[in-house]
């Protein structure tokens, strides 16, 4: 399990620290974890919490109206219930997968299954129907509908009438887009942020032309390689089209298929150490620090680099290190879900709705936020069919109707998503003046306006812990109200809290406590 033991804390100097005292408390009594906060020392603020539509939305989009909106509740709301119950996880951005035409194309797309196939806006005579992916356009609305202000549109591939050899997919271990190509790309994602804006009212923020440039593609689902020049001339080349249109969208690159891509050729070369190649050195041809129209982010993913614990830790903290020596540059975690590769700590199948693999995410995010610095964090498969660790809400594998299935994944992402908004900062907070043996996980956001202290616990173990939160300054907490996801609780709020009372937290557990800050 993604485990920051405190000797590997403290040994590689990050801000949160479990300590067990040798002696232990009382027989009866249980001890009292102290964790200091300090407002002064403010660490990245948090842009989001997203999920993508890729690919059940398509299918989803289209069930009975009583299912897709109360799946669209679960994964957008902010809406509480009777006892304050959330009625959702609020994710903050929707993540839309601009599909390339593999869905038109059917089996001769060579992508087996249909549920990893995507229609494409665009048709083979070169015109655009903007009434496709219409299970995904209304998914885009359901989450705007309910208060999600921040969309991006992704591509896998682009779209077949572009690519080399007229497929989603690639054929070798290179990109399948000429570079004559790259200009009438530019000019289809800018035509599709305007169509889609037309068809919806809803203009994505950021627009991700490659994802995963690393993997070669050659089957399975849509998807191209390409080298770090290769980028970048995408990248320049959809930033000056969004910006001919006059649109505000900005290109988000790199989405590295592990987060060691963004620090190490490794075995890419070519695709790796994107961090130096497109923000870090001002000479080189791949730059893309200065281009209009280009966020100023670092997009990656956490995928085979989450165990074990002490490399986990290391990879996070040279990540953090290396985006804050480049001014004005910010990381995002932009995908995970469980996959393999996880040093036997737990498996990519089967689908699993209950805890393990929520604490297991639990523990991933924090190590992104409290370790990476990661100023967004976002899943991979919203809705699952699949008999994988990949989805928040599981779904029969049924076109037109079925069953679906909320996860503890779901709900452990909701302890961070639902109430760490967009804007809240990140506080140091450091455990001590423990008698607990043992370990907890523990990272703090001051809200918005400064409203509010959001404090996340993540107890992994088969006991119970009492923490006492201690804020430095002048600032002093209040009241407070705890919102728990364990065996038997999807965010469920406990009693409140008076000013100073200790927080009782679940064995096995994911606790927010959202406290007022006077």
């Amino acid at each position: 399990m993604l485990m920051f033991f405190s000797t590997q804390l403290s040994r590689l100097g990050f801000g949160l620290v479990a300590l067990g005292l040798a002696a232990g408390p009382a027989r009866g009594q249980q001890a009292i974890t102290t964790v200091r906060i300090d407002p002064a020392r403010p660490y990245q603020t948090i842009a989001n919490f997203a999920a993508s539509d890729a690919w059940s939305c398509q299918f989803v989009g289209q069930w009975p109206a009583a299912k897709k909106e109360a799946i669209a509740d679960l994964l957008f709301s902010t809406a509480a219930g009777p006892g304050g119950q959330p009625s959702g996880i609020g994710l903050s951005m929707w993540r839309f997968n601009i599909g390339a035409g593999s869905a038109e194309q059917g089996a001769g797309s060579d992508i087996k299954d249909e549920w990893r196939r995507a229609e494409s806006f665009l048709r083979p005579d070169g015109t655009y129907d903007f009434t496709r992916q219409a299970g995904q356009q209304w998914f885009l609305q359901a989450a705007h509908k309910r208060g999600v202000r921040q969309f991006l549109g992704f591509l896998n591939s682009p779209p077949v009438g572009l690519t080399i050899n007229g497929k989603a997919h690639a054929d070798q271990a290179q990109t399948n887009l000429a570079p004559a190509n790259y200009a009438a790309l530019g000019t289809y994602c800018a035509t599709v942020v305007a169509g889609v804006a037309q068809a919806t009212g809803i203009t994505f923020n950021y627009l991700s032309p490659l994802n995963e440039p690393q993997w070669d593609w050659n089957g399975g689902q849509e998807g191209t390689p390409a080298r770090n020049p290769e980028l970048a001339g995408v990248a320049r080349a959809v930033a000056t089209a969004l910006g001919q249109q006059h649109l505000p969208t900005r290109v988000l690159v790199t989405e590295a298929g592990k987060l060691t891509y963004l620090l190490e050729t490794a075995d890419k070369p070519g695709r790796g150490d994107q961090l130096a190649a497109f923000f870090g050195d001002k000479a080189a041809p791949t730059y893309l620090g200065a281009t209009p129209g280009v966020a100023p982010i670092i997009a990656g993913h956490s995928y085979f680099t989450t165990s074990p614990a002490a490399a986990a830790a290391v990879v996070r903290r040279q990540l953090a290190a290396r985006v804050a020596a480049v001014p004005g540059l910010s990381y995002w975690q932009s995908e995970y879900c469980i996959l393999g590769g996880n040093e036997g700590e737990i498996n990519g199948g089967p689908r699993d709705l209950g805890m393990a693999p929520a604490l297991y995410l639990a523990r991933t995010i924090h190590a992104d936020l409290a370790v990476g610095n990661a100023a967004a964090w976002q899943w991979w498969l919203a809705i699952s069919p699949y008999d994988y660790k990949d989805g928040l809400v599981y779904i029969d594998q049924n076109k037109a109707d079925g069953q679906f299935y909320p996860s503890k994944m779901l709900w452990a992402l909701g302890n961070y998503s639902r109430f760490v908004r967009p804007g809240a900062v990140r506080l140091h907070a450091q455990l001590a003046d423990s008698a607990r043996a043992g370990q907890l996980l523990v990272s703090a956001y001051q809200s918005p306006g400064g409203r509010q202290l959001v404090t996340v616990v993540v107890n992994d173990h088969d006991t119970p812990a009492t923490v006492q939160l201690v804020l430095a300054g002048r600032r002093r907490l209040g009241r407070s109200q705890a919102f728990v996801t364990s065996a038997t609780a999807n965010l469920q709020p406990g009693p409140a809290l008076a000013a100073g009372q200790p927080l009782a937290v679940a064995p096995r557990s994911i606790t927010t406590l959202v406290s007022e800050l006077r």
